[in-house]
């Protein structure tokens, strides 16, 4: 404890913010150990979605001394990589000390030479990853931590492509973060400019002009009725300012989730994919007699949709919107991750353009395709989706979320439906139902466990096939995860990246004969989910 102590002590010497000061200063005279314990046990892990984690005091937090050495760490970084003196975008959600942090980055990169702007309030994540390519800068820095709990915070780094960090520039910004002195000691600068309201004005503009909503009739746009929420996140007014742009009539928003609220406090936790986070959008829904219900996430770069009471899984609606792009005739590469579903590879082998299955996580999704058939759409299944990747190198749920009411304005001209659509590829391709099964734990070792069993002990058959175990340890980039795949079947298995959960992602392939077989086709799939769920319950000891 007298170490511990110590160490606190020395970090609260050093630290520049009073608050966060005296929030160390008081634990310490408390004796507080346990809690002690849990900040100094080491600092958060800055990685390829650079820092996320819990608002408080101390280096395994989020707080002004972790931001300030994070923008010193990047500043290193940049200046050590040839990039030093030019300029860096950052923006800000609204949660909790999101534009403190953004303006600690300022006045670090500030005091480090860098030409710094900043967003002018609180606006989406695709925004800033806009205004990275669109203003010429190096780097983006954007403080969120999209649909985490609310007493959370993040720091998300981009850097000139306008995408998310990959090795091995995540491992260098780390180094030079962790060589960074103490925080008050770092110099700082206060001349960064604060931008305008074009930025946004050029990204909406952007958005509109890529989707052509033109395609699409006029009058059925402005019949389509579209019910939807922010979730008290940043994506209302840029989301509205789209679809008005598109020629849409106005959205029919939740009232009480509309306006960002850091505190969230009708969702028990603003995600979209945890259960009710929909209900008062479901709600809206039925009030309206909506076409179609849309909903963000609190950083509006992921959108979920709710179509006549049901929300669409991310797969479904990664693979309408990649339908759509093929049928309008855009030619490109398609992909998704690789744990994401395998009908948009199918439909695209039918559309004879490329496909490619990547790593988990965005930052490998964008960077998809090669130069001759540059990405022009990809998707991960947790409602990540990128309709217009020239324009934020990024999932993006303004858009998706435009794309998607372009399609079911346009299947309404003929009196269909987004599940009509579904129903239809179904058809066409066969039923592909996906599924999770999911185990959250307090006892992380319990995850490594699990996976040490698996790959020990796989199973040798999946629903009476057999499967082809791969260990995707040794696979390039090397993933901690494992894939079983058999006629008709597909599971992979992985630790999540942001949460204490163990997953895996569940596939099957069901033949439907024609339309008159489609729900016998939709319980036969279901049945067999749940018998997967069953299987790897067994195979994971969990």
């Amino acid at each position: 404890m007298t170490d511990l102590q110590a160490t606190a002590r020395a970090w609260a010497a050093a630290d520049p913010h009073a608050g966060d000061r005296a929030e160390i200063e008081a634990l310490v005279d408390a004796g507080d150990a346990t809690e002690l314990q849990r900040r100094f046990t080491g600092p958060l892990t800055f990685g390829t979605a650079g820092l996320r984690g819990p608002l408080r005091a101390g280096p395994a937090g989020m707080n002004a001394a972790v931001v300030s050495r994070a923008a010193a760490g990047l500043a290193r970084y940049l200046t050590d990589t040839g990039q030093g003196g030019r300029g860096v975008v950052i923006g800000y959600d609204a949660r909790h000390r999101s534009d403190e942090f953004a303006h600690v980055s300022a006045a670090v990169l500030t005091g480090a030479g860098f030409a710094v702007s900043v967003l002018p309030r609180p606006l989406p994540t695709p925004v800033l990853s806009y205004a990275v390519r669109h203003l010429g800068s190096v780097a983006g820095v954007m403080v969120t931590a999209s649909h985490n709990p609310p007493q959370d915070n993040g720091y998300k780094v981009y850097l000139a492509d306008g995408a998310q960090l990959v090795p091995p520039a995540d491992r260098e910004i780390e180094a030079a973060i962790a060589a960074t002195g103490p925080a008050r000691d770092i110099p700082l600068g206060d001349d960064w400019t604060t931008l305008g309201d074009d930025v946004e004005a050029d990204y909406v503009a952007a958005v509109v002009r890529a989707l052509e909503p033109g395609r699409v009739d006029a009058a059925a746009r402005r019949r389509l009725v579209v019910a939807y929420t922010a979730m008290h996140g940043v994506g209302s007014a840029t989301t509205q300012r789209v679809f008005e742009a598109a020629g849409f009539a106005a959205l029919h928003c939740v009232p009480e989730q509309d306006r960002p609220d850091p505190a969230f406090p009708t969702v028990a936790f603003p995600n979209p994919e945890e259960p009710g986070a929909v209900d008062l959008l479901t709600a809206l829904a039925d009030r309206t007699g909506a076409d179609v219900a849309i909903a963000e996430d609190p950083d509006a770069d992921r959108c979920s949709v709710v179509v006549g009471g049901r929300q669409l899984t991310g797969d479904e609606v990664g693979v309408l919107l990649g339908d759509w792009l093929l049928r309008r005739g855009v030619r490109g590469t398609y992909a998704n991750s690789l744990v994401s579903g395998s009908l948009l590879g199918t439909i695209a082998g039918a559309h004879g353009v490329p496909f490619e299955q990547t790593p988990t996580g965005f930052k490998w999704i964008i960077r998809a395709g090669s130069a001759a058939a540059p990405l022009v759409f990809g998707y991960e299944e947790a409602l990540g989706y990128a309709v217009s990747p020239s324009v934020a190198h990024d999932k993006d749920g303004v858009s998706a979320a435009l794309a998607v009411a372009l399609l079911a304005a346009e299947l309404a001209v003929d009196g269909r439906t987004l599940t009509d659509r579904l129903d239809e590829l179904a058809v066409e391709h066969g039923l592909y139902a996906t599924g999770q099964y999911s185990v959250r734990v307090e006892d992380l070792t319990l995850i490594s466990a699990a996976m040490t069993r698996l790959r020990a002990q796989p199973p040798a058959q999946l629903l009476g096939r057999q499967v082809e175990v791969v260990d995707l340890q040794h696979a390039d980039p090397p993933l901690d995860a494992v894939r079983l795949t058999g006629e008709g079947v597909r599971v992979i298995v992985r630790p999540s990246g942001t949460e204490p959960k163990l997953k895996a992602y569940l596939e099957t392939v069901v033949s439907v004969p024609d339309a008159a077989g489609l729900p016998a086709a939709r319980s036969q799939g279901t049945d067999q989910l749940d018998r997967l769920r069953a299987e790897m319950a067994t195979a994971l000891g969990l």
